[in-house]
């Protein structure tokens, strides 16, 4: 038996501002809770009766209702370089609107929407996603969401336009820009969510990878499988990289939905080899977003048991090569071979 898609992450926690106190978010065994309201499950009730939620509160049903929305993948972290910042300037925007970033009434304990207000939009600007003087690249939305990493190169002066492109020249799927409309509730509940952190990020990744795996609600994938497959490449590409020292555009990636952890092999090209990978979607969620692609020399392509900080994994030494069983441990925020 499959551990939890979950099991190798260990807890996050984080401070946001609500009711005018500052109150803690904490994510834990693949659930976001508001540890500082104790009768939740009530406060919910109430708000399914016509009362208003709380920001806290907000964001735990923001975080159940975007567990597989595939968006997350297509413009949340794809490597360790790539980092996606959202200002202080677009959270108070938000928060300083009329009507609030995005209440809603919802069912008491579900985190569904049965009916949202009308939530007002973004401020307008600019958004771009370019190559920087220094070398490496940035994306914004409204100049206050910046994403800083190997990449792309479309600018517009309503939207990026994309494709993303990393530095070694991987086209990945993107929407244009955000998706949905400036003033689309959920559109700003995923920028609050994604404000939260990059713990949270990596955490919101790996939970919708798992909806969409052979394991998860979505496991008939049909038509999303572009994305999936998109997804997998832009993050399989820099650990690959790292792993064999080759460019992150060499990869030949693609979703493997039959048994068993997938393939890795090399092929020849002109200018150098390409890797041909085939993984399953469960690999996003159970060893990429908790930062065990590669360790110690080795891709790691399967986790077979975990309970944070130590992980049981199969991992390979080079393409082509039978995979091996490791212990990692997580010391410091790094992983490292314990045991093998």
């Amino acid at each position: 038996m499959s551990p939890d898609w979950w099991a190798a992450f260990g807890p996050a926690q984080t401070h946001v501002s609500c009711s005018g106190s500052t109150h803690r978010l904490r994510w834990s065994a693949g659930s976001l809770q508001a540890v500082d309201h104790p009768d939740a499950e009530g406060e919910l009730v109430m708000a399914a009766l016509g009362g208003d939620t709380n920001p806290c509160l907000d964001l735990v049903m923001a975080w159940g209702r975007h567990s597989d929305d595939l968006t997350v993948l297509a413009i949340g972290p794809r490597s360790a370089d790539d980092t996606l910042t959202i200002t202080a300037r677009t959270v108070e925007d938000l928060a300083s609107r009329p009507g609030g970033p995005f209440r809603s009434p919802v069912s008491a304990g579900s985190s569904r929407i049965i009916g949202r207000r009308r939530s007002p939009g973004l401020p307008r600007g600019q958004a771009t996603y370019g190559r920087s003087a220094a070398g490496g690249s940035s994306f914004s939305v409204n100049s206050s969401i910046i994403r800083k990493g190997g990449g792309g190169s479309v600018r517009s002066g309503g939207r990026a336009t994309g494709p993303l492109r990393s530095a070694g020249g991987w086209s990945g799927y993107a929407p244009r820009g955000w998706p949905g409309r400036e003033d689309d509730p959920g559109r700003v509940e995923l920028i609050r969510l994604l404000a939260l952190g990059r713990p949270f990020q990596l955490r919101l990744s790996g939970a919708v990878a798992h909806a969409w795996s052979a394991a998860g609600q979505h496991s008939r994938r049909g038509r999303s499988d572009p994305a999936l497959t998109a997804a997998l490449a832009g993050r399989l590409g820099p650990a690959a990289a790292q792993w064999l020292a080759i460019d992150a555009g060499d990869v030949d990636a693609a979703v493997h939905d039959d048994h068993g952890w997938g393939q890795l092999s090399l092929a020849p090209q002109p200018d150098g080899r390409k890797l041909v990978a085939r993984l399953p979607v469960s690999w996003l969620a159970g060893v990429w977003a908790p930062g065990l692609a590669v360790v110690g020399g080795h891709l790691v392509v399967s986790v077979l048991a975990a309970a944070w900080p130590e992980v049981r994994v199969l991992a390979v030494r080079s393409p082509g090569r039978d995979p091996a069983e490791l212990t990692i441990r997580q010391r410091r925020g790094h992983w490292s071979v314990a045991a093998r």
